[in-house]
């Protein structure tokens, strides 16, 4: 019965293309041949300031999005209508400890959110509000944080604790969680599904052509026991590339290379199509993945976001995760693509460039095909003897109720191999006049609720995780001192504090008192460290070229 439907959709799907078929030999006749790889990629720039020449880019302020065109030398084109959609959030808010102690909330990995603001800001774009958000600000970034000694625990977690640079009188808790690394030679068999978006509105240089280049970077590490299959969507679904030996290089590029853009997108039927592709070549005990490379643009089929849930959410309880890759501007769908990720089990990224292809598709591809915690969850419950007030930095859309956390049929974020997770929180010590929140004529006296104030902890931390193939958590608890209070951050919290305050400024600049770009710059500079990859160097230079555009932020494009 399973092998007729998969029959079935594959004939429904092909036969409702009428340029894609699984034939090598028509497909040379569907698709004309593209050479990417022998057009040399574009050096990238040497600082912000020069990344915002490469293009010229006409824009006019409106009230719900700007408007763009890249107009050639010597030609003056009309703007378009830019219909970039973010999902609206607003910030966590302060919470009193003596009423709402405990915080819970869905651990994080996407890093789509950086990667889309820095395109914005070399573009000499002020993002939208609603376009940042902090945690991925934060996980984009290496900190250091500890690995676990043993394979007994799938990771680690540590806590520091130090003065936050905006008002001394407040503290900054970090946590952080690192995941065991493994050797890419030995991860598990992976079925991958590229599932590629080649509509007319990828028809652009930094939407098609930089993913067919980013995607031939990851076809080398690709193995025999691996397994890929390529699924385009336009108008109709169409199978480019049957399931195929990870090993046979020359075919799966060449696949690539035919592919070309045109139509609207029925995002929908490509989805159906590539989770059918993956439950033929499913791999139980290994890496089952679909990568929907897209703008996010549907616009015919299956539009309806709550519908492509509930799709993509029942495929995940089968064992097939789903990741999405962001592409191009003017009409990115970021509401839709973070949100699949998360519902599918996977990460979301946006590439904007060659060199952020590699880091996701590349130097961080075992973390999204090992996966080795599922669920994982985490719950802090503050001494209102010694804590105030507190508020979580980000997190927003992950944040849980209390009552989920130890609620195994709740679905939670997850942590491949080598991926780490930082969350901070900004607390008010009790007694101190640094509180956000007025205070309460009827509240009892800090320090004198029974059993409270003989202990030196200011906090409880309470993760929960479940192994990949467990169905019952695991619970991991440890307090947090009021001795771990250190006058000089680590340099680790001293970037991750940057981050914070950037990702804060470009929303608004409501939570950091007053936090300057220019002391955000000078902080994220002095902790740059060895910085191997130029990363921290790159974000000082975003933080620069925000302080150059003093027009306050666009409104988002709600979702």
């Amino acid at each position: 019965m399973q092998r007729q439907f998969l029959a079935a959709a594959i004939a429904i799907a092909i036969a409702g293309c009428s340029t894609t078929t699984s034939s090598d030999a028509s497909l040379a006749d569907a698709y004309a041949p593209i050479d990417v790889a022998a057009a040399p990629a574009p050096p990238p720039p040497a600082s912000a300031a020069e990344a915002i020449t490469l293009d010229t880019v006409a824009y006019a302020a409106a009230p719900a999005a700007r408007m763009m065109a890249r107009v050639a030398p010597g030609m003056v084109a009309a703007p378009v209508e830019n219909t970039e959609t973010y999902a609206h959030h607003d910030d966590n808010p302060v919470h009193r400890t003596s009423e709402q102690p405990v915080s819970t909330f869905s651990i994080d990995v996407d890093t789509g959110s950086y990667a889309n603001v820095r395109r914005m800001l070399r573009q000499g774009v002020r993002p939208p509000a609603d376009a940042v958000r902090a945690e991925e600000f934060l996980n984009y970034f290496d900190y250091a944080h500890p690995a676990p000694t043993t394979r007994d625990q799938p990771f680690r977690v540590t806590t520091e604790l130090a003065p936050a640079p905006w008002n001394p009188k407040r503290q900054l808790l970090m946590v952080g969680i690192k995941g065991y690394d493994v050797p890419k030679a030995s991860l598990p068999p992976a079925n991958l599904v590229l599932l590629i978006d080649t509509s007319g509105s990828m028809d652009a240089p930094d939407k098609l052509p930089l993913l067919k280049q980013a995607f031939a970077q990851l076809v080398p590490q690709l193995r025999a026991q691996d397994r890929v299959s390529i699924v385009v969507y336009a108008g109709s679904a169409g199978l480019v590339l049957p399931p195929t030996a990870g090993d046979r290089h020359g075919e799966i590029l060449a696949a690539l290379d035919r592919l070309q853009a045109g139509g609207s997108t029925n995002g929908g039927a490509g989805i159906q199509l590539a989770y059918a592709m993956a439950r033929q070549s499913f791999l139980p005990g290994g890496a089952n993945r679909v990568l929907l490379a897209t703008d996010g643009d549907f616009n015919v089929g299956t539009t309806d976001r709550g519908a492509l849930e509930t799709l993509v959410g029942d495929q995940r309880k089968t064992g097939i995760a789903l990741s999405t890759l962001g592409f191009g501007d003017g009409n990115y769908n970021d509401a839709m693509a973070e949100r699949l990720a998360d519902v599918g089990d996977g990460n979301h990224a946006y590439i904007d460039s060659l060199q952020e292809a590699r880091k996701v598709l590349v130097d961080e591809m075992q973390a999204t095909l090992l996966t080795i915690a599922r669920d994982v969850k985490i719950q802090v419950e503050f001494n209102p003897a010694h804590v105030a007030e507190y508020r979580l930095i980000g997190y927003e859309n992950r944040v849980l109720r209390n009552e989920d956390f130890a609620n195994d049929r709740v679905d939670a974020g997850d942590i491949g191999a080598g991926h780490q997770v930082t969350a901070l929180y900004e607390i008010t010590p009790a007694g101190s006049n640094a509180g956000r929140l007025p205070p309460l004529r009827y509240a009892t006296a800090p320090g004198t609720t029974p059993g409270q104030s003989r202990s030196d902890e200011i906090a409880y931390l309470r993760l929960r995780y479940k192994l990949p193939q467990g169905q019952a958590s695991k619970l991991v608890e440890t307090p947090i001192l009021r001795s771990q209070l250190q006058a000089a951050p680590s340099e680790s919290l001293r970037f991750a504090t940057a981050v914070a305050g950037f990702a804060d400024a470009l929303r608004g600049g409501t939570r950091m008192d007053g936090w300057s770009l220019q002391a955000i710059a000078a902080m994220a500079r002095g902790a740059r460290g060895e910085d191997r990859w130029g990363q921290r160097a790159e974000f000082v230079q975003l933080v620069e070229t925000a302080r150059g555009m003093q027009a306050p932020a666009t409104t988002a494009v709600a979702d």
